[in-house]
């Protein structure tokens, strides 16, 4: 294990994306514990999108172009139901006070559907994975799955500090109505350009 794959895929999963904004609308608008769970399910959600790399699927779906779409327009309608979500009074991502909490498994399920729907990352595992591969092929399934096992452990560690953070300025930010309001448009808007920003993805 490289220090310098360490440090490639501790940047590529500190960088704010669809499953940092998840955990963070999941902790403010209903604390920490759920908040873990959030980072709990991006985490899982990765696993698919690792075996497809290893199995070298992934490479399919690359040149699938039929393939692609499907997934990618999946994710797109995903995401904008977050977007729904977090916009609408009483939605599952809005952050509200009186907000009561959802089971875990809702929550974990909700993170995992966000990175399955995202075609991008078994594309991104099949680019990622191979430089720090040792180059023995008879070896090359078990070294991609001990570097996703870290990965996965990175994504988790560092979402369940976002999660810390996010949980901790919770009390201050639901003092403030208009705070609330802001917070959960400001991630419906956020929600909607990732949807935005899928859609506009191409297999190539």
């Amino acid at each position: 294990m490289s220090l310098q794959f360490l440090l490639t895929a501790f940047v590529v999963v500190i960088a704010p994306g669809t499953g940092v904004l998840y955990t963070l609308a999941v902790s403010l608008g209903q604390g920490w514990r759920a908040g873990l769970f959030a980072a709990l399910g991006c985490t899982f959600g990765i696993l698919p999108h690792l075996a497809a790399a290893i199995l070298g699927l992934a490479a399919i779906l690359h040149t699938s172009a039929l393939l692609f779409a499907v997934v990618k327009w999946a994710g797109v309608a995903y995401l904008l139901w977050l977007a729904w979500q977090s916009a609408r009074s009483g939605g599952a991502l809005n952050v509200t006070e009186d907000r009561q909490a959802e089971s875990a498994l809702r929550i974990a399920r909700r993170g995992a559907l966000i990175n399955v729907l995202n075609p991008k990352l078994s594309i991104f595992f099949l680019a990622l994975l191979p430089p720090f591969l040792s180059g023995d092929p008879a070896r090359a399934a078990a070294e991609m799955s001990a570097l996703g096992a870290v990965f996965m452990g990175l994504t988790f560690a560092v979402f369940a500090l976002y999660a810390a953070l996010a949980a901790a300025a919770r009390d201050r930010l639901l003092a403030s109505e208009r705070a609330m309001r802001w917070i959960s448009r400001s991630f419906a808007g956020l929600f909607a350009a990732l949807a935005g920003r899928l859609a506009l993805e191409r297999a190539a």
